[in-house]
C-alpha cells in the first residue's frame, strides 16, 4: 500500500477511531479546499493518555509522544471528512498547545513530535507552518492539544 497511509502501516501505526469532542463542537470542517480541525488530545482507546504539565508532571520525551498521537487524532478526523488521506495535497498549518510548568521552554521539541509525524506521512506535503504555543492548562488537564489545517486537491 503507497501514500500516507501505507506510510502510516509502515511506520506501524494506524489511525484511531475519531476522537469524540468533549463539547459542543465537531472534529473537523471543510471548507473550500481546506480542512481545519478542532484541537485533538492524546486519546487512545477512548481515555487520556496522560494528565498534568510538561516539565512538572510530564517528562518533554513523553510530551512528544503525546503530540505524535494528537496528532493521529486529527489525521483520523481529516480521514473522516474527506474519506482517505491521499486527497491531503498538502499540510498547511500545525498549532501545538503545551501545557506548561512555569519554567519549561522546550514547546518546539515537543510539537516536533507533531511534525516528524506529519513530515513521515506526506514527505515534502507534510513541511508546514507551526506554532509552539506553552499555556497554563488545556482541556481535561491534558498535556499537548494539536490542530492541523491540510489543503486537498
Amino acid at each position: 500500500m503507497s501514500g500516507p497511509e501505507g506510510r502510516l502501516a509502515d511506520l506501524g501505526l494506524e489511525l484511531p477511531p475519531v476522537a469524540a469532542p468533549v463539547a459542543a463542537y465537531v472534529p473537523a470542517v471543510r471548507t473550500g479546499s481546506h480542512v481545519h480541525t478542532s484541537g485533538q488530545l492524546p486519546i487512545s482507546g477512548g481515555s487520556l493518555l496522560a494528565t498534568g504539565k510538561v516539565g512538572a508532571d510530564v517528562s518533554p520525551e513523553d510530551a512528544y509522544g503525546l503530540a505524535r498521537q494528537a496528532t493521529l487524532n486529527a489525521l483520523a478526523a481529516v480521514r473522516a471528512e474527506l474519506g482517505d488521506l491521499s486527497s491531503v495535497t498538502r499540510v498547511v498549518k500545525v498549532v501545538v498547545f503545551v501545557a506548561s510548568a512555569p519554567d519549561f521552554t522546550g514547546q518546539p521539541k515537543v510539537a516536533n513530535g507533531a511534525s516528524e509525524l506529519l513530515g513521515a506521512v506526506f514527505g515534502d506535503a507534510g513541511q508546514h507552518a507551526r506554532s509552539a504555543v506553552g499555556v497554563a492548562v488545556l482541556p481535561l488537564d491534558a498535556p499537548v492539544e494539536v490542530e492541523l489545517v491540510v489543503e486537498t486537491g
